[in-house]
């Protein structure tokens, strides 16, 4: 049985990334249209935005991830015969992810759901651990494994009215929550 030759597979390979990529960078350019407004939220919510360099620190384990991925296949090009230019281009498509997870985003958390990244989470779909300070907050999604963590970006100031949110929701006082803020919780 003959193997496929390298060409295939690294066509295979960035065709894949650039997919990932390219959708990840559209979802993440919906973020602004999701979250059109910040700060309080009727019904309790809550929204706001992390800047690069709050970003930068959210996403830190994603771009060494992303950083080692760039460089490993480096290793084993000349052995594998793959032309060069399929390396270049992978790497330039993992480059362009890096961007996408540094720039500015929009978050919002409701009573139903959480909006992160161009994304909309259900809170039966995720997890929470508590937060004791810092510059991000890290949720799990449930069934995820080794890709669980899904960390929360932003102002300090912001992520204590976050924890705050997250605190009632998954103790179950949103209402009381609600009520402490003066708001009516259907608002």
């Amino acid at each position: 049985m003959a193997l496929a030759s390298p060409s295939v597979i690294a066509a295979a390979v960035v065709a894949l990334v650039a997919f990932v990529v390219l959708y990840d960078g559209w979802r993440v350019t919906q973020g602004r249209s999701q979250v059109g407004r910040l700060g309080r939220l009727s019904g309790g919510g809550f929204a706001w935005q992390a800047d690069a360099g709050r970003e930068l620190v959210r996403n830190g384990s994603q771009l060494v991830t992303l950083g080692v991925m760039m460089a490993l296949p480096w290793v084993l090009f000349e052995r594998s015969g793959t032309p060069i230019w399929w390396l270049l281009l992978f790497d330039g498509l993992l480059a362009l992810h890096c961007i996408w997870l540094v720039l500015p985003k929009r978050y919002a958390i409701t009573r139903t759901h959480l909006f992160v990244d161009g994304f909309e989470h259900a809170w039966e779909s995720l997890r929470w651990a508590g937060w004791k300070g810092g510059e991000r907050i890290v949720l799990q999604r449930r069934g995820w494994w080794l890709f669980a963590p899904l960390p929360l970006g932003g102002h300090p100031d912001d992520l204590v009215e976050v924890a705050a949110r997250l605190e009632a929701l998954f103790d179950g006082d949103w209402d009381e929550f609600c009520a402490e803020l003066g708001l009516d919780e259907a608002e």
